[in-house]
């Protein structure tokens, strides 16, 4: 546990010596938030969507994207990149284990996601009026399963490419279908019935849904718990299997 958090720590401070991934992942959502909370439009509530407002919808899925820009640009390309540059080959002469060091990746993620979704929640309030979640618990373990679902898919990435250039290209590529399916061009509320359907199949699909359940008052949904369990299995396990030190 010791060699843990010696590396979160660690990578905490290494994160913070790049200032467009701090800025894409901790800045840009909440001024994304604040950009959409300016537009009148999304102020007003709508029959169609049960009385809430649209900016009501973005406030999860803004957090959901938070967790889609660390998993996706932040995670999987500095972690190739101590590949590339033979930081992980010197580690290797070193007693950690591959699991220490997903676990040191995991954790400080988490924890900057867990800032971003912080601040995300208190712009939205106090900026706008969106409703706190009312099943705190509920929201937490939402937040917590879509978190772990994106950083595995985020390390599946990062074991498998060699350099971080192209672990960048394929998050990016990655990223765009996951964040649409989670609703950040069409709010899952508006979409049609596939769309809505594939969506609840995807990690942040489930993640939003969850999300927006706790905010009501509710539980999330047995099979949205199940997809972000499967997806975080399926990808961590993969990561595991083909983690390379060089």
């Amino acid at each position: 546990m010791s060699a843990l958090y010696r590396l979160t720590a660690t990578e905490t401070r290494l994160f913070f010596r790049e200032p467009m991934i701090v800025f894409f992942t901790l800045g840009f959502p909440p001024i994304l938030l604040g950009i959409l909370g300016a537009i009148p439009a999304f102020r007003q509530p709508e029959e169609t969507l049960g009385g809430l407002r649209v900016i009501d919808l973005y406030a999860p899925i803004i957090v959901a994207m938070g967790l889609a820009m660390f998993a996706l640009n932040s995670l999987c390309q500095l972690f190739a990149t101590y590949r590339e540059k033979g930081v992980l080959r010197r580690l290797r002469t070193t007693p950690v284990e591959p699991r220490v060091m997903l676990g040191a990746q995991l954790l400080m993620s988490t924890i900057m996601s867990v800032v971003t979704m912080l601040v995300v929640l208190a712009v939205g309030r106090l900026a706008f009026d969106v409703r706190l979640p009312r099943q705190v618990p509920a929201y937490l373990v939402g937040y917590v399963l879509a978190a772990l679902a994106m950083f595995a898919i985020g390390l599946l990435v990062a074991s498998i490419a060699p350099t971080g250039r192209s672990a960048g290209a394929i998050g990016t590529l990655l990223f765009f279908p996951v964040v649409f399916f989670a609703g950040l061009w069409v709010p899952r509320d508006s979409m049609n019935d596939v769309l809505r359907t594939i969506s609840d199949f995807t990690p942040l699909g489930a993640g939003v849904q969850s999300l927006q359940d706790a905010t009501a008052g509710h539980w999330p949904q047995l099979l949205h718990v199940a997809v972000m369990i499967g997806w975080t299995l399926v990808a961590g396990g993969l990561a595991a299997r083909y983690f390379r030190w060089e």
